[in-house]
């Protein structure tokens, strides 16, 4: 997936290019930029059939990734001359998450891969980084994946976890989801 796509359609197309029994995301305005952290609507399994539901749009980092990062953090924090208590900063290292599954057969994303954590994300187009180089830089170019601006939706996984997502936020209960 993308890093950035969109949603212009209505709950009431959402719903009938899903089947999706309930609704619980209330008022669900168009959205013409869903980045990743942000909310965005799925749709899910749940105990009442199929679920149009509001997800954060990024899974959690692999333990590696966070360790990594709070190492980096107290090493720049002993370089300064300050104490550090690294199980304290670990516990509240913020995870940004990532957006893509791209290792299926990895220990950390086999246990997110079952049937019961799979969803589906409704949107209109996606934004992705063009192959070719634009001519007037030297920058890859950003292009729109247009779906004729119909309802279209894309296969994701999802999960609710308890997680630091910015810092001084504190850990924080969300549904996350990710392609």
């Amino acid at each position: 997936m993308c890093n950035l796509y969109s949603l212009t359609k209505g709950q009431t197309a959402i719903r009938e290019l899903t089947r999706a029994m309930v609704d619980r995301t209330g008022n669900l305005p168009a959205m013409t930029g869903i980045f990743p952290d942000y909310e965005a609507p799925i749709v899910r399994n749940g105990a009442g059939g199929r679920e149009l539901v509001l997800a954060r749009w990024g899974m959690p980092s692999s333990r590696k990734a966070l360790f990594d990062a709070a190492s980096k953090r107290a090493d720049k924090l002993r370089a300064k001359g300050k104490d550090v208590d690294f199980d304290q900063l670990l516990k509240m290292e913020p995870d940004a998450g990532t957006t893509n599954i791209r290792n299926v057969v990895s220990k950390h994303w086999t246990r997110w891969l079952s049937v019961e954590n799979r969803c589906v994300v409704p949107m209109t187009s996606s934004r992705n980084t063009s192959a070719a180089w634009t001519a007037n830089s030297r920058r890859r170019g950003l292009r729109w994946l247009k779906i004729d601006r119909s309802a279209s939706s894309l296969a994701c996984g999802r999960l609710g976890r308890r997680s630091v997502r910015r810092p001084g936020a504190g850990s924080r209960r969300s549904t996350s989801m990710a392609s």
